[in-house]
């Protein structure tokens, strides 16, 4: 074995903890209590586990179009290196977006005495915390779509609507009609639409 192949050996302690924190993250930030907001929290902890191995040279599949070989969405869509550089650029950009929405949502959520929260981030949309799960879920599909990560994608999306609508319902049998205006005025994860 050459020393490149041995590359990821070096990195391990890194990745692990990188993993580490990131758990620690996700069930701080997302403070799961009921077994469904454990499945997501799970799943999204999976997609990490996931992106961490493969970014860090533990392949965990055999993808003709990887990042040895160059970007693969520009690999495999034909727009070279300046299409790959906006693809990485705009990637990070939803990561850094997503993850923002996590932790102002969390600071809203960890300060709101049992009041309904209608401002901040929840003035734009009723789940940013959800709402940036998904963009660094895409933002990492932009820069890292490997077959984990595109498998577990659709599972982590699934589950977090699974449950927005679940809280949807508890949040209305908890505050009643000021829940079903704030519904009809804000959307659920897209401001705007």
């Amino acid at each position: 074995m050459d020393a490149e192949n041995n590359d990821w050996i070096t990195l391990w302690p890194y990745v692990v903890l990188l993993l580490i924190l990131s758990a620690g993250a996700v069930h701080l930030l997302l403070a799961p209590s009921h077994w469904l907001e454990w499945v997501g929290a799970g799943s999204l902890q999976a997609f990490i586990v996931a992106f961490c191995a493969e970014m860090n040279g533990i392949v965990l599949t055999n993808v003709p179009f990887n990042h040895g070989r160059g970007h693969p969405w520009a690999a495999l869509l034909g727009y070279g290196t300046s299409g790959a550089v906006f693809e990485m650029m705009l990637g990070s950009v939803l990561v850094v977006v997503g993850l923002l929405l996590i932790v102002k949502g969390w600071i809203k959520l960890y300060f709101h005495s049992g009041r309904l929260i209608t401002d901040g981030a929840y003035a734009m949309m009723r789940h940013p915390q959800y709402a940036g799960i998904f963009l660094v879920v895409f933002g990492t599909l932009m820069h890292w779509p490997t077959i984990p990560v595109l498998l577990l994608a659709p599972v982590i999306l699934w589950l977090y609507v699974r449950l927005a609508k679940r809280e949807e319902a508890d949040l209305i049998d908890r505050f009643g009609t000021p829940y079903k205006q704030y519904q009809e005025l804000v959307p659920m994860f897209v401001p705007g639409w």
